[in-house]
């Protein structure tokens, strides 16, 4: 559908576009004020999300509301038609008055049924509009969410939209607006006999309590069910995306297990909600099985009283039916009502909670000058920091190798340094803008980045390393030959145009993580992050990944690689040792290798009790590993990171390439207390 299209059904969702230009206007002009509110902040005369947006289409709301009140006058028809001929067509054996009311009634059933098609037309409009107006920002929200590591089910929140939009086109939204009009089929039954209209009133009412009592003992348990199922779905889903260790492992009776635990929670809450419906349910089918009846009755004794003639009695057994018809729709849909209310609340929830960052003016092109200034970082929903006083700066055109043993906080640094975490304390600063603050649609495309979990989303080669963009032809190139991948693509099935994704083409640990770089180095980013580029690479592939940093530096780049491995420490320019989620050492890459070389062993004296802080301090960076010191490692450090952090003494195997070509960057020493090296 084109963009004419959409144009053209929001503006028939609303009637007066004068209006929403204008609250559009007025919601561009907020006060600074206003949009310096915290995220998830609401003022106290500000609407919800979805509130905003149903409120900017109310007059849809009150046309649909007219159309609804023509269509339930409209339907007076039928009992005022058997009346008629009860009293005017039989008794006189009219020909003439039974073809005229035939003639009239046909003409009003197809004026009913186009009245109807219009309002139908108008809520589907209706509902698109909602869909068009929120579904990016709720996949924006969801995804933000589910990056931060909050409990969050994407594919339950974008099921929650597709529920509100059915409701609002379904029976459902119009069971609301019917129910008003109940009372007008009992003002009709007073115009008949007053008792009529009190019999009437007293079967509502009593419908009504029935649906209040259902609502009151269905909606908890429905709402638990829902939960129960939706969390059921989410660990199925995530189950298959470990299916092949599963099956690998033995370990698809545990997974089941515990996907039958949720499941058997879902049912449970389900067979409440059942049992609960059920009973609610008899009570509304008893009433309305026997008030028809009661209301014939009542008819009758009246037409025997003559205080009624007997057209009206009939017609009398059709307005019970009008005068309850509302409830009984009511209590019918109920289940779809309080589904539709529980997904508006879950996703206002979601909206008012998304760090949503307001418009911004476009700054100026990243440069690559990166500034991290006493950092500690606390993973999303945690309370306990990773990193702290973290402190070093990256020039454009420098290379830095982050180094350090397993759990050392790596690759938390590298998510604090794309802004995909916020720092606990101190800022990230590139080109002197606070990362975290910086929108990620400007950012993003102007950055590259390697995570440690690789994967491709569904489309050709081409167009993952073009990040699903516009495909630059001579920028894929570019960067699949900067990282000697240019003949192993043409080598696939079809070339650049193969196909990727869980469908596609299987690709190795090393041709994964080479096109991984592919697209972190498309266009030539003169900021990129890569988490252990080199983890799952040959010797060729780490030659020509070295060889593209070599170039990267040249063109003005700034580049910033963790890594396990020392190959890549030749082309870094500074070396950065983490150490428990702190920085022991940083400074040119050649004086803190000379200094790990110089390294002696201190002797320990457990029986001594005065042990210097110094010799503390080590033990503690090392995780009481042999304390090894020198004052060339001392001078070094600090005249590059400006701290008194030594060197950790394992850092001396990690740096010695001809000891240890290829093994960990981080390792212990061999040597005892006491020894020199």
């Amino acid at each position: 559908m084109s963009d004419m299209d959409k144009e053209e059904i929001k503006q028939q969702a609303t009637p007066d576009g004068a209006e929403a230009a204008s609250t559009q206007k007025s919601q561009e002009n907020e006060s600074p004020q206003a949009n310096a509110r915290g995220p998830g902040a609401i003022a106290p005369n500000e609407r919800k999300p979805i509130e905003a947006v149903l409120h900017d289409c109310r007059r849809t709301f009150y046309f649909a509301f007219g159309l609804t009140a023509l269509i339930d006058f409209l339907s007076i028809v039928p009992m005022l038609y058997m009346m008629n001929v009860m009293d005017r067509v039989i008794a006189p054996r009219s020909g003439v008055t039974l073809i005229s009311l035939t003639l009239l009634v046909v003409a009003l059933y197809v004026f009913w049924s186009a009245v109807e098609w219009i309002r139908t037309r108008i809520l589907v409009r209706l509902s698109l509009r909602l869909d068009w107006d929120l579904s990016a920002d709720i996949f924006d929200a969801s995804f933000r969410r589910y990056v931060g590591r909050k409990n969050v089910n994407v594919q339950q929140l974008l099921g929650d939209l597709a529920t509100l939009r059915q409701f609002l086109t379904g029976q459902g939204l119009l069971t609301l607006i019917d129910a008003p009009f109940g009372v007008v089929f009992i003002i009709i039954g007073a115009l008949f006999h007053p008792f009529l209209a009190i019999f009437a009133l007293a079967a509502s009412a009593i419908m009504l309590v029935a649906a209040y009592f259902s609502q009151k003992v269905s909606s908890p348990v429905l709402k638990t069910a829902n939960d129960a199922n939706a969390e059921a779905a989410r660990v199925a889903t995530n189950s298959l995306r470990h299916a092949e260790s599963t099956l690998a492992l033995g370990m698809m009776g545990a997974i089941r297990q515990r996907w039958y635990t949720q499941h058997h929670k879902y049912l449970q809450h389900q067979v409440n909600a059942s049992e609960a419906a059920g009973l609610t349910g008899g009570i509304a089918g008893l009433l309305n099985k026997m008030l028809p009846s009661l209301q014939m009755a009542l008819g009758a004794f009246l037409a025997m009283e003559n205080l009624i003639t007997g057209g009206m009695v009939m017609a009398a057994s059709m307005l019970i039916s009008k005068a309850v018809g509302p409830i009984q729709k009511l209590m019918t849909n109920w289940k779809e009502i309080i589904s539709a209310r529980q997904a508006y609340d879950r996703l206002n929830a979601l909206l008012m909670s998304d760090e949503r960052r307001q418009s911004q003016m476009q700054l100026p092109p990243v440069m690559g000058h990166l500034v991290v200034s006493q950092v500690a970082a606390v993973p999303p929903g945690h309370n306990k920091a990773v990193l702290v006083e973290m402190d070093f700066e990256v020039k454009p055109g420098q290379a830095i190798a982050v180094v350090g043993p397993s759990a050392a906080g790596k690759t938390c640094l590298a998510r604090l340094l794309i802004g995909v975490w916020a720092p606990a304390k101190g800022s990230v600063r590139l080109d002197g803008v606070d990362i975290s603050n910086w929108n990620h649609d400007e950012f993003g495309p102007q950055i590259g980045y390697v995570p440690q979990e690789i994967e491709f989303f569904e489309g050709t080669v081409a167009e993952n390393i073009a990040r699903l963009g516009e495909v630059d032809p001579d920028k894929v190139v570019q960067a699949t030959k900067l990282i000697g991948m240019h003949e192993t693509i043409l080598s696939f099935p079809g070339g650049y145009d193969t196909e990727l994704g869980e469908t596609g083409f299987a690709l190795s640990g090393g041709q994964r993580q080479r096109l991984a770089i592919c697209r972190a180095l498309y266009g030539i980013p003169k900021y990129i992050v890569m988490d252990e580029p080199n983890a799952n690479l040959d010797e060729v592939g780490e030659s020509a990944l070295a060889q593209a940093i070599t170039f990267l530096k040249s063109q003005g780049s700034a580049v910033i690689i963790t890594t396990h491995r020392p190959r890549l420490v030749s082309v870094a320019d500074n070396l950065l040792v983490l150490r428990n989620g702190r920085q022991v050492g940083f400074g040119p890459a050649d004086e803190m290798i000379n200094a790990v070389r110089n390294l002696q062993v201190v002797p320990g004296n457990k029986a001594d009790g005065n042990a210097g802080a110094e010799d503390v301090v080590a033990k503690e960076a090392t995780n009481d590993a042999p304390v090894v010191r020198s004052d060339a490692t001392t001078s070094a450090a600090a005249s590059t990171s400006g701290t008194q952090s030594p060197v950790p003494s394992s850092a001396s195997e990690v740096l010695k390439p001809n000891i240890v070509p290829d093994g960990p960057v981080i390792s212990q020493v061999d040597s005892k207390p006491g020894e020199t090296s």
